[in-house]
């Protein structure tokens, strides 16, 4: 067991342990397609999006705006710092019907190694209808501060539930 870190879960073939990504962060492209549905309705549908991999959180996927429905996002005002990635923005999600607060994010101006994810952005997946890397339906990272997507393929345990902080 690693000093103040849980044991991490076993690995099965074909899947990730969130205990060996790397800190810093490292970000790779997703081949795989990438869904946001929102109020009944997808607002964001990709094969170009990108993977950002940090010790002890699951993936938190970024889609090119492009790729993401006019008119479903709106600025929320504020922001947040990530020691990485640089300045973040937050984006209210809208649809027809209701209107998640602050329910996706993005960095205008990354540091240079983030720089591809200038412009994309991340959805928090528990504020949405369901959220797919490829045809799995992922689960949101626990506690509602991080955004990290869950699939089968992902094992942990996962930074965000009580507790964790301090991992």
């Amino acid at each position: 067991m690693r000093r103040g870190h849980p044991e991490p879960d076993p690995v099965s073939p074909g899947q990730e342990s969130v205990w060996d990504y790397p800190r810093p962060p490292r970000l790779e492209p997703v081949r795989e397609r990438l869904r946001v549905v929102f109020d009944g309705v997808t607002i964001a549908d990709t094969v170009r999006g990108w993977r950002v991999l940090e010790t002890s959180h699951p993936p938190s996927y970024y889609l090119p705006p492009g790729d993401i429905m006019p008119g479903a996002l709106a600025p929320a005002g504020g922001g947040s710092l990530c020691e990485w990635k640089g300045q973040a923005v937050y984006f209210d999600v809208v649809g027809t019907k209701r209107r998640a607060g602050r329910a996706a994010w993005a960095y205008p101006h990354p540091t240079e190694a983030f720089a591809a994810l200038a412009g994309h952005v991340a959805f928090y997946a528990g504020t949405m209808d369901a959220c797919f890397v490829g045809e799995e339906r992922v689960v949101p990272q626990p506690g509602g501060f991080y955004g990290g997507w869950i699939t089968p393929t992902i094992v942990g345990p996962f930074k965000g539930e009580p507790g964790t902080m301090g991992w």
